[in-house]
């Protein structure tokens, strides 16, 4: 769900993000040269021994054929190779994306997330990012330590989720953010529409959570601190619609995926979310026009109804509490107007 940047995890590649694969047409004119040299001339931030090693294992070929280090390149050979844990640029490129900035003062920025819109730069997702646009729009954002290539973030939330974070533009705020997100008293309010209706109106969910040992992108409950880390959610139902709740989730703690982990957990999942069950129809009948209708609503809103909507801590310069609020994002008031719509009858 989000956690202090430097202990960010979210982004580990899966397998076949560990590799990257070039290809590389040796120019008609090229001299004779060493394989590993010529390489490492043309491959980016990657080192002779990361490139004799690669040799080596066999993970480069020259003409579809494994070869030697000391093997002379010629003219139009065509040399393909994978490397492991690709080597990256690690310099964060400015990006002209529009932003939707709800608050800026000379300490911070209240930044408006959209849907699929991805935090920093990571495995996979090395462009487009919120903050490719941010070091567009603001110089010298200061980062935290261990922090390079997130300039001005202090948390995150999930590609997929929508809503509030908060951005630092200086040191000295970033600092005293982070303070807040590690003492947990920041405050994180997040709206979801899940499945089902839980048995209690309001509770708290209070596990240990860590990654999952078949998929390190997946996170799961497990036994105790030895094993994992303490999350702490508090819900609260808003509405009910028959199979499904708009609920209010306030974090205590903020491990990766937590919300979306909990309430799996408590065997409703976010609708929508495909990585903890909710594309799947766990509430109505899997047939006919209520099937029809859930597709519709999938269309409508292609990733988990999670919005951070609101978000509150200590001025860093101030020193009183400031809160922000949003409003929920289009595609969510769709599918809960088309939710409302389709039962008609609705508890609040």
């Amino acid at each position: 769900m989000e956690e202090i940047i430097p202990i960010d995890e979210a982004n580990e590649p899966n397998e076949e993000e560990l590799f990257e694969h070039h290809r590389v047409v040796v120019d008609k004119g090229q001299a004779p040269l060493r394989l590993d040299k010529f390489l490492q001339d043309r491959i980016k931030n990657a080192s002779r021994n990361k490139l004799q090693n690669a040799i080596e294992a066999e993970t480069v070929k020259v003409n579809d054929q494994t070869v030697k280090s000391n093997y002379k390149v010629k003219p139009d050979d065509v040399i393909t190779l994978f490397l492991h844990h690709p080597p990256r640029d690690t310099e964060v490129y400015p990006e002209n994306i529009p932003l939707d900035i709800v608050y800026e003062d000379d300490s911070f920025l209240i930044v408006n997330k959209a849907p699929n819109m991805v935090v920093h730069p990571a495995h996979g997702n090395w462009s487009g990012t919120l903050v490719n646009a941010l070091v567009y729009h603001f110089n010298n954002l200061p980062t935290i330590q261990n922090g390079s290539g997130r300039p001005g973030l202090v948390h995150r939330i999930d590609k997929d989720t929508s809503g509030l974070l908060v951005i630092s533009k200086t040191d000295f705020a970033m600092t005293f953010l982070a303070k807040q997100f590690f003492e947990h008293t920041i405050e994180r309010t997040y709206y979801a529409l899940i499945w089902g209706i839980p048995k209690e109106m309001n509770g708290t969910i209070k596990t240990y959570l860590s990654r999952s040992p078949t998929d390190r992108k997946v996170m799961a409950v497990t036994k105790n601190e030895e094993t994992g880390k303490l999350a702490v959610t508090h819900y609260k139902v808003l509405e009910t619609f028959k199979n499904f709740s708009l609920i209010q989730c306030n974090l205590e703690t903020g491990r990766t995926h937590q919300i979306r982990v909990h309430m799996k957990h408590l065997g409703h999942s976010i609708f929508g979310d495909e990585t903890y069950g909710g594309t799947s129809i766990s509430r109505g009948q899997s047939i006919g026009s209520y099937k029809d209708f859930i597709e519709k609503t999938f269309r409508i809103m292609p990733r988990q109804a999670l919005h951070a909507k609101s978000l509150g801590f200590v001025h860093p310069e101030t020193r009183k509490w400031v809160q922000f609020d949003s409003v929920l994002p289009k595609d969510f008031t769709d599918v809960l107007d088309k939710i409302r719509n389709y039962f008609a009858e609705s508890v609040v």
